[in-house]
C-alpha cells in the first residue's frame, strides 16, 4: 500500500495534513499545524518523514473535504520536454522553429504557472478561456521540490492550456497557460521513496458521461533529465517553501479537438492515485481590461496555510 500525503478542509473551517493510501483516501490527520510548507523545508526526506511520524491518531472527519496538496509553494512548468509536445506546439504555432529549437537547446523553457492558493484540487472545476476556441488539458508528472532542491516525491498535474493564444504568438504564453482554473493537482503528495519513474500518465476526458480521448504515454519519454530540470529552476531562484514543478505533456489530443465546458478531466497514474476535475469557462471573450472575469469554482484570494 503507496501512502500519500492529503490536504483536507474539514466542516469547522480548518484545513488540515492528512495520510492515507493513495488508492484510497485521507485517513488519519497528522498533527495540527503542520503544513506542507514546513515539510518541505525539511529537504528530501521531510515528506517521507511526516507520513513514517507519529499521526494525531484522529481520523478525517466525515465530509472532509480534498484540496490541492499545495500551501504557499508556487507552481512552475517546464515545456516542450516530449517529441509530442514539440511536435503539437510546431503544428499550433505561427513560430513553428522555436519550439523545434527548445526542445534540442541544453537550457530548457520554464514558465511560471500558477501560485499555489490558485491551484485546483480532484474534484474542483478547472477552466477553458471564454476567449478561447482551441483548449486542451495536459497530464503532467508533477515533482515535489524541497527547500534544498531535492526531489522529495510526486503528484499529478493538469496544465491547463489554450493552444489558440499560444499558437497565434509565442510571447501569449502567459495567458495561454496562466489564468483561473488552469492548473489541479493532486490527490496527495507521495514521497520518492515509496514509487520512483517512469510512470504511466493515462488521460481520459468524458463528455455526458461517455468517454471521447482515452491515451496513455509514459514519463520514460521525458527528453531530460528530471534532476535537471529543477536544476535549472534553481539556479537563480531560491525557493523557501519549496516548489511544484510540472515536466511536460506527452499527449495532446489531435486535430481540432478541444474541450467544452461540462466535459470532465481523468488523469489516471498508477501509484500516485487519479486527479479527475470537470471543466468550466472562465472569463468573457472580448472583456475589456478593466472588466472583472467570471470565476470558476475556487478561492477568489490567497488562503492562509495550515
Amino acid at each position: 500500500m503507496i501512502v500519500g500525503l492529503f490536504r483536507v478542509a474539514i466542516a469547522d473551517g480548518s484545513i488540515r495534513l492528512a495520510r492515507g493510501p493513495v488508492d484510497g483516501g485521507p485517513a488519519e490527520l497528522l498533527e495540527e499545524g503542520l503544513s506542507v510548507e514546513i515539510i518541505l523545508r525539511r529537504g528530501a526526506r521531510g515528506l517521507a518523514a511526516a507520513l513514517d511520524g507519529d499521526g494525531s491518531g484522529l481520523p478525517v472527519p466525515a465530509g472532509s473535504r480534498l484540496l490541492a496538496p499545495v500551501d504557499s509553494q508556487e507552481v512552475w512548468a517546464a515545456g516542450v520536454t516530449y517529441e509530442r509536445s514539440r511536435d503539437a506546439r510546431m503544428e499550433e504555432s505561427a513560430e513553428a522553429s522555436v519550439y523545434d529549437r527548445v526542445y534540442d537547446a541544453p537550457r530548457p523553457e520554464l514558465f511560471l504557472k500558477a501560485a499555489g492558493w490558485r491551484v485546483r484540487g480532484p474534484g474542483e472545476s478547472v477552466g477553458i478561456r471564454a476567449d478561447s476556441d482551441w483548449d486542451v488539458p495536459e497530464p503532467e508528472l508533477a515533482l515535489v521540490v524541497a527547500s534544498d532542491l531535492t526531489i522529495a516525491g510526486f503528484t499529478i498535474g493538469n496544465d491547463v492550456s489554450s493552444r489558440a493564444i499560444e499558437g497565434e504568438n509565442p510571447l501569449y504564453l502567459p495567458q495561454a497557460k496562466t489564468y483561473d482554473g488552469s492548473c489541479a493537482l493532486g490527490p496527495a503528495l507521495v514521497p520518492a521513496s515509496a514509487v520512483s519513474p517512469p510512470f504511466i500518465l493515462r488521460l481520459i476526458i468524458l463528455r455526458g458521461g461517455a468517454p471521447i480521448v482515452d491515451e496513455a504515454t509514459t514519463t520514460a519519454r521525458i527528453r531530460r533529465p528530471l534532476a535537471d530540470l529543477v536544476g535549472y529552476l534553481g539556479r537563480a531562484l531560491e525557493l523557501p517553501n519549496g516548489a511544484i514543478l510540472l515536466t511536460g505533456t506527452g499527449i495532446v489530443p489531435g486535430g481540432p479537438f478541444s474541450l467544452q465546458e461540462g466535459d470532465v478531466v481523468r488523469i489516471d497514474a498508477g501509484p500516485l492515485g487519479v486527479l479527475e476535475n470537470p471543466v468550466v469557462r472562465v472569463g468573457r471573450p472580448g472583456a475589456s481590461p478593466t472588466a472583472t472575469p467570471a470565476l470558476a469554482q475556487g478561492p477568489s484570494q490567497p488562503t492562509s496555510s495550515p
